[in-house]
């Protein structure tokens, strides 16, 4: 085992968050969810810190950040680092959880799954702020994260940009006919197990004791038409983008998934994103999921409008790539402080 380091560390603490805005999702999530919040070594109650928010990709919450990890650094020990090192300043970080019964989170509002983007700007930000010393207004307030998590930082500088003054997206989600367009064809294969019906297909995942790779293919596609495509009238709450039996593509469908594709909203909200303070994206070069060509079109986008950014790429795919936060997390400091 690998010496641990002696540097000071910060503490997370716990605090639960009863919602309102959750109240009556659809999959009948909890309302009452846990918040953990990073304050850095030698945290002074009397001192005033920038707030991150990080938004963890799908699968995962909050705490998922915070496990302990062999060979590598979780969350607050990287924050911990990157202080003693004198790359970052001290700061507050809040992990949200925002975990649903599709196995993971946009961070947008839907009816399919609840209005998880009113619950961050409008509950958990000023839940935070009442109980730590935050410096005031959104210039010194940033959102990061990865892949879905990578996806909330990019429309929460689109559509909040009164609540963020800098966003950070490690290989979030773009260019959905990339991305999601494959993953249909293998949904319809495995509706067919269950008579094209998506009820009893959720059914039989939840009951498994073990999940499968692709039984998680098949819930974040599901989860996806969920976000992407709610519908309060709809059986489930939502539609999926395809016909049963034929699987022939429905065009109205699929297009209210394109609406929220960053690659197709950053040519509505470039003025919105010119406003932040700072913009940071990147992205694996060798992403298996396709998202570099989705990143590479909001890069020429943001190029061609000028709007002021940060993008690099980087010799890795969609795994395991929490080390680039070692570049986003200086930054945002830098974006943020005082």
């Amino acid at each position: 085992m690998l010496k641990r380091p002696t540097w000071p560390t910060g503490t997370v603490h716990r605090l639960p968050l009863d919602s309102r805005v959750l109240v009556g999702n659809r999959p009948g999530d909890p309302t009452r969810r846990d918040v953990l919040v990073y304050t850095p070594p030698g945290f002074d109650p009397a001192r005033r810190y920038p707030l991150l928010v990080d938004l963890i990709g799908y699968t995962g919450s909050g705490a998922s950040h915070t496990n302990w990890r062999p060979f590598g650094q979780n969350l607050p020990e990287r924050l911990d680092r990157l202080y003693a090192e004198g790359r970052i300043g001290p700061m507050i970080v809040a992990l949200p959880d925002c975990f649903t019964a599709y196995g993971g989170n946009q961070y947008i509002d839907s009816a399919g799954t609840g209005r998880y983007m009113t619950h961050l700007v409008d509950e958990l930000v000023p839940f935070v702020e009442a109980n730590f010393p935050i410096l005031p207004g959104r210039d010194h307030r940033g959102v990061f994260g990865k892949s879905s998590g990578g996806y909330g930082a990019f429309v929460h500088g689109m559509l909040r940009p009164d609540v963020w003054g800098a966003i950070a997206s490690h290989s979030g989600d773009a260019g959905f006919d990339y991305l999601f367009l494959p993953a249909f064809p293998r949904l319809l294969r495995r509706l067919l197990e269950h008579d094209g019906d998506v009820t009893k297909l959720l059914a039989a995942l939840h009951a498994r004791e073990k999940f499968t790779g692709d039984d998680i293919d098949h819930l974040m596609t599901i989860g996806m038409a969920a976000h992407f495509d709610g519908d309060p009238e709809a059986p489930l709450g939502f539609h999926l983008p395809f016909q049963w039996p034929s699987g022939r593509l429905v065009p109205e469908r699929w297009e209210r998934w394109l609406a929220w594709d960053p690659a197709r909203l950053v040519d509505a909200h470039a003025e919105a994103l010119a406003t932040l303070r700072g913009m940071y994206f990147d992205c694996g070069r060798k992403d298996q999921y396709h998202l570099l060509w989705g990143n590479r079109q909001v890069h020429a986008s943001l190029e061609a409008r000028g709007v002021a950014h940060r993008y690099e790429e980087f010799d890795d795919d969609h795994s395991d790539v929490d080390y680039r936060m070692d570049v986003s997390l200086p930054w945002l400091w830098e974006t943020l402080k005082a």
